[in-house]
């Protein structure tokens, strides 16, 4: 379980960084627990009429329970994954490893990472392809929201005049 994870890891971690950590877990658990709530809220109610819809009148659908919840599982996991994009965003900054500015110039691979991850993930139907790409990327953006306010202040090299 996650408690038992951060009891393992809680004792080697120094005080600042426990502090970092706390919010990080309870964040991303909470965005994966959102990713999936929309995944059964939202799209499976597309993704299943979508299916009941496409059928020939007068067949019934049934599909076998192995398939259905290999399916169900993976959307669940697409979409608790695809919910942690601000995390990651956040993540990202605050390490130093790309700017906001960065971040906000690579918009347009981000737009169309997100269409190519649905792609993938999704049933071959643009309806629920939309329902993950667009969440990813709406996150992408509050993520760069959130890592403007949270990111440690970038401090401008000073050159020393040897004089």
């Amino acid at each position: 379980t996650l408690y038992q994870v951060w009891a393992f890891v809680a004792p080697g971690l120094y005080a600042h960084e426990k502090k970092f950590m706390i919010p990080v877990i309870v964040t991303s658990s909470l965005l994966f627990l959102a990713g999936m709530a929309f995944a059964y809220f939202l799209v499976f109610p597309v993704v299943f009429g979508f299916i009941v819809g496409t059928a020939p009148q007068g067949v019934a659908v049934m599909t076998d329970i192995g398939n259905y919840l290999d399916f169900v599982v993976t959307l669940f996991f697409a979409f608790g994954l695809a919910f942690e994009v601000p995390i990651a965003v956040v993540m990202a900054v605050r390490f130093g490893w790309v700017s906001i500015a960065k971040l906000r110039e690579g918009r347009g691979y981000v737009i169309v990472g997100a269409f190519i991850i649905g792609a993938i993930f999704t049933p071959p139907d643009i309806i629920s392809q939309f329902m993950l790409a667009v969440p990813m990327w709406l996150l992408y953006e509050l993520g760069i929201v959130v890592a403007r306010f949270t990111s440690k202040p970038q401090v401008e090299p000073t050159i020393r005049n040897p004089n």
